[in-house]
């Protein structure tokens, strides 16, 4: 199921107009993966802005903004200027769709 939140969520990005990099990183030491500055799955960028996104299932939203407010980069994060948005996912009949919160 990630691997389709992540190409649902690339396409979003690039119709919204931003260039994009996944942040997610496996670390075959600790075999397990990292996010960007400790909970970004992909960094977007477009003129004048840079966007943090962390990616989830609608379910497991409050989880993940849990893990990005009581981060401790996330001060310094929202003090650089950089939005920071938690995407979660669900199917509605065939079709993907997202909510979208800022936690800028």
């Amino acid at each position: 199921m990630k691997t389709n939140l992540n190409q649902q969520t690339r396409k979003r990005l690039t119709e919204l107009g931003y260039t994009i990099e996944l942040m997610e990183r496996w670390c075959p030491f600790s075999k397990r993966k990292h996010d960007g500055f400790g909970f970004a799955d992909f960094i977007a960028i477009k003129r004048d802005e840079i966007l943090l996104v962390q990616v989830t299932s609608k379910s497991n939203m409050s989880s993940r903004r849990k893990k990005i407010t009581e981060h401790e980069n996330v001060g310094v994060v929202r003090e650089s200027g950089m939005r920071i948005e938690l995407w979660g996912f669900y199917k509605e009949g065939n079709r993907w769709k997202v909510k979208v919160e800022d936690l800028s």
